[in-house]
């Protein structure tokens, strides 16, 4: 299983969003997910089994299959239920 967190260019926010999924992710206890970043526009729906983005590209990432739109990118807790909704939705927990 794949979480990829993306932003416009695949540097600062997708990458900060990559490191609270992976916290997130030891923390509830999913050996079988590996998470990575990249930018919105070399993301294709083969990319990952899931993909998390900010609001703003929501529309850039339709199309792509299981996309996880943030509020807020920085929210840990938003995005721990986020997680959480995405490992249920996979068979993971």
């Amino acid at each position: 299983m794949k979480f990829l967190a993306m932003c416009s260019t695949g540097l600062g926010s997708s990458f900060m969003v990559r490191m609270n999924i992976e916290d997130i992710v030891r923390e509830l206890q999913l050996p079988d997910v590996t998470v990575e970043h990249s930018d919105i526009s070399s993301a294709g729906p083969e990319s990952a089994d899931v993909f998390f983005v900010a609001k703003d590209l929501e529309d850039a990432a339709a199309g792509l299959g299981d996309v996880v739109v943030l509020n807020s990118i920085i929210d840990k807790d938003e995005l721990r239920d986020a997680v959480k909704s995405a490992a249920a939705r996979h068979g993971l927990t």
